[in-house]
C-alpha cells in the first residue's frame, strides 16, 4: 500500500482511517499519549493492530495524524458552504462558529491540539500542522474577501484580524480545558464577531493614533507631578 512521507496510508483513506483517528482520539483522552498503546487503538478501532501501523505508522505518527483528519472534515465542510453565505460578515461568522463547534463539540481533540500539540515542534513538520494553517487561511481567505468586497475596511492587517480572532477562541477554550471542563462554556460567538465588526466593518472610522514616545534619558515623572520640559542640548 501506497503511504505519504508520514508514513500514513495514501489511497484508502476513506475505508478505515476515520474508525482508527476516532478510536485513538478516545483512547488519548482517557488514558493519555504516553500510556495508551496501539493495541487498545486497533480493539476500539475494530481493526487489527497492523492495519494501524499500515494506515497512521508509529503512535506519534497517529497522534499528528488526528488533527490533519478532523481538520480535513471542517476545512472541506466550509469551503463546500461557504460559497452560497452571503455578505463576508456573515461567511465571519460561519467560520468562526465552525471552530467553536468543532472545539466544543470534540472536546478531546480540542484538548490534544491545545494543551498538547499547539507546542510540539515536530507537529510543526507534519501534514496535520498544514492542515491546520490550511483552516487558518480559510479565516484569513474571509477576512481578504470582505476587504475586496468593500465590506471590511481596506487599511485593515487581515493576519492581525485573524490572529484576534483565533486567538481569543484558542484563550476560552485553553482555560476551559485548564479547568478540566467543570465551567460552563460560553456561547461567544455573536459576541467576538459583533466586537470584530466594531473595529473592520467599512463604516467605522478608524480611531486617532496617539504617539507616545519618552526622549532618551528624559526622567518619567511620577503620577500626579507636572512633567518637566527636557532641556535641549546647548540650550
Amino acid at each position: 500500500m501506497e503511504k505519504n512521507n508520514n508514513g500514513r496510508a495514501g489511497g484508502k483513506r476513506g475505508s478505515k482511517l476515520p474508525a482508527i483517528i476516532d478510536a485513538a482520539l478516545q483512547v488519548f483522552g482517557e488514558k493519555g499519549f504516553y500510556s495508551a498503546t496501539i493495541a487498545e487503538i486497533a480493539k476500539k478501532a475494530g481493526v487489527s493492530e497492523a492495519t494501524v501501523y499500515e494506515y497512521c505508522g508509529s503512535k506519534e505518527d497517529l497522534l499528528f495524524a488526528i488533527p490533519e483528519e478532523i481538520t480535513r472534515r471542517s476545512v472541506e465542510f466550509l469551503e463546500a458552504v461557504l460559497p452560497f453565505v452571503k455578505g463576508a460578515e456573515n461567511r465571519l461568522r460561519a467560520v468562526v462558529y465552525g471552530y467553536f463547534t468543532i472545539y466544543r463539540d470534540n472536546p478531546d481533540y480540542s484538548r490534544l491540539v491545545l494543551l498538547d500539540l499547539k507546542h510540539n515542534r515536530k507537529f510543526m513538520e507534519t501534514e496535520g500542522y498544514h492542515m491546520v494553517r490550511r483552516a487558518a487561511g480559510v479565516l484569513k481567505g474571509t477576512i481578504e474577501e470582505g476587504i475586496k468586497n468593500g465590506e471590511f475596511r481596506d487599511d485593515i492587517d487581515p493576519s492581525l484580524v485573524r490572529s484576534m480572532v483565533l486567538g481569543t477562541i484558542e484563550h476560552v477554550f485553553f482555560r476551559w480545558h485548564l479547568l478540566e471542563r467543570k465551567e460552563a462554556l460560553p456561547e461567544f460567538v455573536d459576541e467576538l464577531v459583533a466586537i470584530i465588526m466594531a473595529g473592520i466593518g467599512k463604516d467605522v472610522q478608524p480611531a486617532p493614533r496617539l504617539d507616545v514616545r519618552l526622549v532618551p534619558g528624559a526622567a518619567v515623572e511620577p503620577p500626579g507631578k507636572p512633567a518637566r520640559a527636557v532641556k535641549k542640548a546647548g540650550g
